[in-house]
């Protein structure tokens, strides 16, 4: 007897993830959702129909949205400062090289990622008890005190270093949000984007 061509039979998405993976895959599938619709223009059950999984499966890894967003915050911050340190490791020190690359970078995952880099600056009223969220923003930020501190001649005091770092921060941080906000127009800039980070590190490092 003629045997009959095997067909694969569809598998059910909700069996394709392990306990671990469905954990990250939802993490990533409400990252997306928070790009296309921001915090609020979503529910557990639509991310959970996106993801393609049971309207329960969330909660097996996270109480409720507001927790499932919080990881969504502190895996962008944990990017971030990858990138951070990623590019003041390829970027030479000469002329404040490696201060540039890290605003830079910084700039780039705003402009890449503006949901999240706005979530991840919008869990104001729970930061400071997330001691999670808070370790990870002093360590994020500290990419930006040892490269100012490598940068400044022997002898500056933490103070003066502390200062620096918080003048380009604010600087890079500002101008992310313009950006991504759509506040201002190349043309006003007076310069390309690398010309001013780079302007801005001299004048801020080099006094």
């Amino acid at each position: 007897m003629k045997k009959e061509p095997q067909t694969s039979q569809p598998t059910d998405r909700r069996e394709a993830y392990h306990h671990g993976d469905l954990r990250a895959h939802l993490i990533e599938t409400v990252r997306q959702l928070v790009e296309q619709k921001g915090v609020d223009g979503f529910s557990i059950s639509e991310a959970a129909r996106m993801a393609g999984v049971s309207s329960a499966a969330p909660y097996k890894h996270f109480h409720d949205k507001m927790e499932i967003v919080r990881a969504v915050a502190l895996e962008g911050m944990h990017r971030l400062g990858s990138a951070m340190q990623q590019a003041a490791d390829g970027a030479s020190a000469a002329n404040f090289g490696k201060i540039d690359a890290v605003g830079q970078s910084y700039v780039d995952f705003a402009r890449a990622e503006p949901g999240v880099f706005r979530l991840m600056f919008g869990l104001t009223e729970t930061h400071a008890s997330d001691p999670e969220i808070m370790c990870t923003g002093q360590e994020t930020y500290g990419i930006v005190l040892r490269e100012v501190a490598a940068a400044m001649p022997e002898g500056t005091s933490e103070t003066d270093v502390q200062l620096r770092s918080y003048l380009l921060w604010t600087f890079v941080h500002g101008h992310s949000f313009l950006q991504i906000d759509g506040k201002v127009e190349a043309s006003k800039m007076a310069a390309s984007e690398d010309q001013l980070i780079a302007e801005m590190s001299k004048r801020i490092l080099s006094n």
